[in-house]
């Protein structure tokens, strides 16, 4: 697959559109699940081909789009006899358990998650566990307890570390900052913020920076925009804005772009370059970070794969092919090291196309 790019985006909202209307089916009827891959009608099959199943913290969110674009291309590259994705409108807590019972009930050998809150969908990932799944967590990890392994986009510290250098930067060492957040039980978001206050409260660099606020836009698009314009009211010393969502960044950048502020206040944190490349463009944002989402699900896919065939359980050490991407190796925690994030700006975005 390559990597970087939107080939398969587009594919990936038809399908989103389809798994939204059966989203809304499961809603209405406690049943069924979205579907989007090789036709299979649930479960193993008598035959024993494996399936696989993307459960994201949402659909219709761009980033997930991408990333579950890349988990189809890596389920079909490993062998799977057919890919799905299901999943909630919202990215409330309990969203997704009616998701995993459904998968269980049909046998599905890997379940692949980005949880919502990491205790919320325990008690179904433990059931469907017993039932002979393999649990794969990733971008946002479960409770340890709950999943074979975890693939992570980068080290978590990294993430916040970068967010923190790129406002610091841009707001000369010092002043009031926020942070404009996804959901409040988020766990790569929830991580990312300890870190970044851990290093605002030891790190001399950042002695005349000031965390005066935390919001939750719940990933979002409109609350997100409302939370962002609550912060310049509440705040109007405000000198930056850190949104480690891709909903967040983009609502909020949409915002500043049309107000008084723009220019005044800086905003960074996590963004899709095809989203912010106009805020970027015009002055709004000066520089932000990602990592290649697709590679996310791709991993994450073959991780499956290695688990179902038996090939590795999950414990520190354990190593299994990616596909293009090479051997990957399992580390402390069942944790999986996708790649180092890019920084992106002015100079640089034209290069992405995701």
């Amino acid at each position: 697959m390559r990597f970087i790019h939107s080939g398969s985006t587009g594919r990936r909202a038809a399908l989103a559109a389809l798994a939204t209307s059966a989203a809304l089916v499961l809603s209405a009827c406690g049943g069924g699940a979205a579907s989007e891959g090789g036709g299979s009608e649930g479960g193993s099959g008598s035959d024993g081909e494996q399936t696989i199943t993307f459960i994201p913290k949402q659909l219709n969110n761009p980033y997930t789009d991408v990333v579950l674009g890349g988990g189809e291309d890596g389920a079909t590259e490993a062998g799977f006899a057919s890919s799905e994705v299901v999943g909630p409108l919202d990215a409330s807590a309990s969203s997704q358990v009616s998701f995993i019972n459904a998968e269980t009930q049909r046998g599905t050998n890997v379940i692949v998650i980005a949880a919502n809150d990491p205790d919320a969908v325990g008690p179904a990932l433990e059931e469907a566990r017993t039932a002979g799944s393999k649990i794969v967590a990733f971008d946002s990890d479960t409770n340890p307890d709950y999943r074979d392994l975890f693939v992570s986009q980068v080290d978590a510290k990294d993430v916040a570390l970068i967010q923190l250098e790129l406002i610091s930067e841009q707001i000369g060492g010092e002043g009031e900052i926020a942070i404009l957040s996804a959901t409040a039980n988020a766990t790569n978001q929830n991580e990312w913020i300890k870190f970044m206050e851990e290093e605002l409260a030891s790190n001399p660099d950042y002695a005349n920076i000031e965390l005066v606020a935390k919001v939750y836009g719940d990933d979002d698009d409109t609350k997100s925009f409302q939370e962002a314009q609550g912060l310049l009211q509440a705040y109007p010393d405000l000198k930056g804005i850190i949104s480690p969502t891709t909903v967040g960044i983009a609502a909020t950048a949409r915002y500043l772009s049309t107000s008084e502020y723009k220019g005044k206040v800086a905003l960074t944190g996590l963004g899709l370059p095809n989203e912010m490349r106009p805020f970027v463009k015009d002055g709004t944002v000066t520089e932000f970070a990602l990592w290649d989402p697709a590679q996310l699900g791709y991993v994450a896919a073959f991780a499956g794969k290695a688990l179902a065939d038996g090939d590795i359980t999950g414990k520190t050490g354990d190593t299994f092919e990616a596909g293009e991407l090479g051997e990957r190796e399992i580390g402390e925690g069942g944790v999986v090291l996708v790649g180092p994030p890019t920084q992106f700006n002015a100079e640089n975005i034209d290069d992405y196309d995701f």
